[in-house]
């Protein structure tokens, strides 16, 4: 599965008022360059910074003494000096490092002509919003988001009158009524997202007839229906409404009296049913997301008529229609506007038919996760302006010569076309495919070889996971340096693990040659590729040893992970993600936006040889860990025991001798472990963990103690011959002389004596004529 998330762009927005902010300041900075700035001023600023926790020193610059319209994150007015705007948010990148924290000192009282203040993303833990804010009465831009405040919303804030912009999202805030906001009579922005708001049931009221207000989100606040709310009198002016992640099981019928709405956001709400017929009479929306709901039915004939929509997101929900029918439908109404399509999760059935190609603008679509099916319209190539297309987990069939051979698709930047029922060769002809980021053609029927012309795309992920490929790796894949995912696992692949992957593609973080045919040594250049968070060789012919030169692999000898992440810079309209299947702790899932903090290394099922070396053990970052089913022989280094991360360990089915090293008792966050069928002797070490697994993770070995039911005693259990045979093992060595001492007590005499010898032969030959006798008397 490879669906891609995506950011609603809002078609009208207060954000423009935002961007001329910077420019603004520039300018006013500019103009004040001969000018000094208010002595009073100053010193509430310097009072202001002193109660302030500045770890980066970012207010250096804050001097006493010096012209305050020249520090750094002051704007004096051009024309009367006094201080004007106060940005001080802290940058998002190095956030931890430079957020400013502490105390606000109501020294900003004095500062009486302030109209923009931003103290975004800091660090203001356990603090409440100084209420003081409230009697900033000039105020008109004011920005706490991110800032870690916490507690009730103080009422005061009302009475801010020439508000224009106000967000405080991403605060531990609650409020129980929002009359507050009746007094900010000039706003125009308001965001409370994830504020606790379930306890003011009047935000509906309030909000949906504020004279002024064009923007709306209360993301997150913990909003449910109203049943005692029967009709409100609505904002004409209200264009944009984001009331996601709620508990919304109805939409407010208020909401489709507002004609001048926009854009709209319900998604991941609890709405049920089918889609309202109201819809349509908000005739100039552009943007409509209901995605993550249990909408059922059908699409109504009302939403057709729509004739602005540019954006129309109803993915994971539950409707159940031919996509034939809805492409036909919409081609009546905005073939023109059309710009994303996101049906994905759903239960549409049918064949993509020729419609397909009349939505010129598109320039999104996801129809993942149904049950379409037929071959892919020849048609798709007149969408020009195509970038995301995703149709996998479908039924199509067919080949892809028609789709990738198509020079219009020039723009595609992602193709997901995995888990489906694609049939023939991957066409040689991506010359034009220049802007191609994302390829996910995995979990096919897919034959041939690798077309030389692919490796000229320059992808960051390909994945032709689980088709019937064959042949070589293609020399021209080295040019896709940008490479971060690489899985051709289950193929027919062969010949030996190229060198230049790990010199040429020195991106990648996952590596996935699972389960094919190849051969040869593990090239020493994979230790080069210091971004390699999980690597997968498992289930191939590699022999040769465990390069010692794994200890390179800076990333999996990194405990922690900063970024949980995996995003690439191609697309900033979409936010992507790189999605791998992975097998850890015995079993394979799927790591998405958490794959950034996955780490890996699986050699199982080959033919690789010699001890573990003892450099593994300095891979602490790794969570899991397969050397199984190979030819390993020597003890497990100690130092092992030193991956105090891993969750998943199995050497089992190797040739390894001595004991588990008392290290082990350390892998506290173990899950799976497991070193059956080796030659380990001595007592299992004692811990927590190790105790917790089966007796299946320690069979065909010579182990004893818990979990076990063998006693650690000198009779059911041998002496450990580990340490490269520097202990001896007496039972062994007291049998053979026992039976040394025994031959030669009997073969000796009949060897040194004559008289001896006579006497031998002669008993010898009575017992044979005794024999002789005996066997003829019973007619044998």
């Amino acid at each position: 599965m490879a669906i891609a998330t995506m950011t609603t762009p809002l078609p009208i927005s207060f954000f423009p008022f935002l961007l001329l902010i910077p420019a603004i300041c520039f300018t006013i900075c500019d103009a004040n360059s001969n000018l000094l700035c208010i002595p009073s001023e100053r010193e509430a600023l310097l009072k202001f910074k002193n109660h302030l926790i500045d770890p980066s020193n970012r207010l250096s610059s804050w001097v006493e003494g010096g012209d305050c319209c020249k520090w750094i994150g002051v704007v004096c007015h051009n024309l009367t000096g006094h201080v004007h705007q106060l940005h001080l948010a802290a940058p998002l990148s190095p956030y931890e490092q430079s957020a400013l924290g502490g105390k606000i000192n109501p020294s900003l009282l004095e500062l009486n002509h302030l109209s923009t203040l931003d103290l975004s993303n800091n660090n203001f833990s356990s603090m409440h919003i100084p209420k003081f804010f409230g009697l900033l009465e000039s105020l008109t831009y004011l920005n706490l988001s991110r800032a870690q405040f916490q507690g009730a919303i103080p009422h005061n804030l009302g009475n801010l009158s020439k508000l224009q912009y106000l967000d405080l999202r991403g605060n531990d805030l609650k409020s129980e009524s929002f009359h507050w906001v009746s007094g900010l009579s000039s706003l125009q922005y308001l965001d409370l997202s994830y504020a606790n708001l379930s306890k003011a049931t009047d935000w509906l009221q309030v909000t949906f007839k504020h004279p002024s207000l064009l923007e709306l989100h209360l993301s997150a606040c913990v909003l449910e229906d109203d049943p005692y709310l029967i009709s409100v009198n609505s904002s004409k002016s209200l264009a944009v409404l984001d009331l996601s992640w709620n508990s919304l099981s109805s939409v407010p019928k208020s909401m489709f009296s507002l004609h001048g709405l926009v854009s709209i956001d319900l998604i991941f709400n609890s709405l049920d049913g089918p889609i309202p017929d109201y819809f349509g009479n908000i005739s100039f929306v552009e943007v409509l997301d209901l995605h993550q709901n249990s909408l059922n039915s059908s699409i109504p004939n009302s939403l057709y008529s729509l004739n602005h929509l540019r954006f129309l997101h109803l993915s994971s929900n539950k409707i159940e229609q031919d996509i034939s029918e809805i492409l036909q439908s919409l081609s009546r109404c905005c073939l023109g506007s059309l710009e994303s399509l996101n049906m994905a999760d759903n239960q549409l059935s049918g064949h993509l038919t020729y419609q397909l190609g009349q939505f010129k603008n598109l320039s999104y679509l996801s129809l993942a996760q149904n049950n379409i099916s037929g071959p892919i319209p020849s048609s798709i190539g007149e969408l020009s302006s195509l970038k995301y297309f995703d149709v996998s987990e479908n039924q199509l069939n067919g080949p892809l010569s028609e789709l990738i051979c198509n020079p219009s698709l020039k723009e595609m930047v992602a193709l997901y076309i995995d888990i489906n029922l694609l049939t023939g060769e991957i066409p040689d002809c991506w010359n034009h495919w220049e802007n191609l980021a994302y390829l996910n053609l995995g979990n096919n029927n897919l034959t041939g070889k690798i077309p030389p012309t692919l490796g000229y795309t320059n992808p960051c992920m390909l994945n032709l996971r689980n088709n019937s490929m064959f042949g070589e790796l293609p020399s021209t894949l080295r040019n896709s340096w940008s490479l971060v995912m690489l899985d051709l696992s289950e193929n027919h692949f062969s010949g030996s693990v190229p060198a230049w992957i790990g010199d040429k593609l020195s991106n990648l973080v996952v590596l996935s040659l699972r389960s094919n045919n190849f051969d040869g040594h593990i090239p020493h250049k994979i230790c080069d590729l210091q971004f390699l968070q999980n690597l997968d060789l498992a289930h191939n012919n590699i022999s040769g040893v465990i390069p010692k030169c794994f200890s390179n692999l800076s990333e999996m000898a990194t405990k922690i992970k900063i970024n949980n992440e995996l995003s690439t810079p191609y697309f900033i309209d979409y936010s992507f993600y790189l999605k791998a299947l992975l097998v850890l702790k015995g079993r394979e899932d799927e790591y998405g936006s958490t794959l950034g903090l996955v780490t890996s290394l699986d050699l199982s099922a080959n033919h690789v040889r010699g001890e573990i070396p003892k450099e593994i053990g300095t891979l602490v970052g790794l969570l899991s860990l397969n050397f199984s089913r190979n030819l390993l022989t020597g003890n497990i280094p100690d130092n092992i025991g030193n991956m105090e991360l891993m969750e998943s360990l199995d050497l089992s089915m190797n040739r390894l001798n001595g004991e588990i090293p008392p290290s082990f008792s350390n892998l506290n966050f173990s899950n799976h472990f497991n070193v059956s069928y080796n030659n380990l002797t001595g007592h299992i070490p004692t811990s927590t963990q190790l105790q917790s697994f089966e007796n299946l993770s320690y069979v065909g070995n010579h182990l004893c103690g818990p979990p076990l039911t063998k006693n650690c005693t000198s009779k059911s259990i041998p002496t450990d011959v580990g340490n490269k045979g520097s202990k001896v093992n007496w039972l062994y060595v007291s049998i053979f002389f026992g039976f040394v001492l025994g031959f030669w007590s009997v073969v000796a005499p009949l060897f040194f004596s004559k008289s001896w010898r006579i006497a031998y032969y002669r008993k010898l030959d009575q017992i044979c004529g005794k024999l002789y006798v005996f066997w003829a008397a019973m007619g044998m």
